[in-house]
């Protein structure tokens, strides 16, 4: 638009990676959640191998923002081209491309560079726009790159796995339980605690204070989480995780069939190996601790799919 400066931003960093593995990273949208820290979720809404849209939602200086994109790829040269379409305001446009160049066999330089717009009258949503895009990107890269230099043990440090059940009961009223979470102290045996704010419909702030399986208080945690009631789906990232994990995130789906409900619990978590020893103590195996750590995920969510089906089955026998 006339009167629009382009304001543009470009950021480099040097990786002790192959360049193919740098590019895998940055090529897969749907893994950054557990990947990047600020980014809470991504979905892939279109993708022909080339050409995709994308949509995620991201913490910005503590505010939860959202934006769709197109973007292009291109393994050959290792580039990546985008262009958001559902802007995060105030821009009125917002563009770039990753590149990753070679920089030998185990080494490369990984840039992001970002070219954007605000309306003209309000230079401190320039500002604003580029404070918060180069902080973003800093830890986006620094993620990157921790990421991509420890890429040999990545399958030991992370983690999935479900847990599900069924329910002969409504949909709706199992999606109204995990909605709920404010609801859960007293109910659930493992959270003491439930601190909630909804900056916006559907999107949920949580902190939870947590009960070990002894019965002894835990640390607490606290996570965003985006409610999708009509795909019977709540996606969560944790802003702060279970001491042991550098990263924690997952979705509850509610699944109506002909016969009842199949309600899943997924997780994805990242293991922290220097917290290892000093939580668990000396000598303790990264096999252990990954041992551990999907036990006191699964007990919980075992905990709260069987309070949802109750919730759920004791309304209609009721009825």
């Amino acid at each position: 638009m006339p009167g629009e400066r382009i304001h543009r931003l470009s950021h480099t960093l040097e990786v002790a990676a192959p360049a193919p593995t740098v590019y895998a990273l940055i090529a897969d949208p749907e893994r950054w959640p557990l990947y990047l820290p600020r980014n809470i979720y991504a979905q892939r809404l279109d993708f022909d191998g080339t050409h995709e849209r994308i949509r995620a939602w991201a913490l910005a200086e503590g505010q939860i923002v959202s934006w769709t994109a197109r973007r292009t790829q291109d393994p050959v040269h290792r580039r990546i081209t985008f262009c958001q379409d559902l802007l995060v305001e105030p821009a009125t446009s917002m563009a770039g491309h990753w590149s990753v160049q070679p920089l030998g066999p185990s080494r490369c330089r990984l840039t992001l560079e970002h070219e954007f717009t605000a309306a003209p009258g309000r230079p401190q949503d320039a500002d604003w726009l580029a404070q918060v895009t180069a902080d973003n990107t800093r830890s986006t890269l620094h993620s990157l790159q921790f990421l991509a230099e420890r890429w040999p043990r990545l399958d030991q440090l992370a983690l999935s796995f479900a847990e599900s059940i069924r329910v002969h009961g409504p949909a709706e009223l199992v999606y109204g339980f995990l909605y709920d979470v404010a609801d859960w102290p007293g109910q659930l045996p493992h959270v003491r605690r439930a601190a909630l704010e909804e900056p916006h419909l559907g999107i949920q702030k949580v902190a939870l204070d947590l009960r070990a399986a002894d019965g002894s208080a835990a640390p607490s945690v606290a996570g965003i989480r985006i409610c999708f009631p009509h795909a019977g789906r709540i996606v969560h990232k944790a802003t702060v995780p279970r001491p042991l994990l550098a990263a924690h995130c997952g979705e509850w789906s509610v699944l109506p069939d002909e016969r009842g409900v199949t309600v899943v619990a997924q997780h994805h978590a990242l293991l922290r190996e220097d917290h290892i020893e000093q939580l668990l103590g000396p000598g303790t195996s990264l096999a252990e601790a990954r041992r551990r750590i999907r036990a006191d995920l699964a007990r919980d969510s075992r905990q709260t799919l069987q309070l949802a089906r109750r919730h759920a089955e004791s309304a209609i026998r009721v009825l």
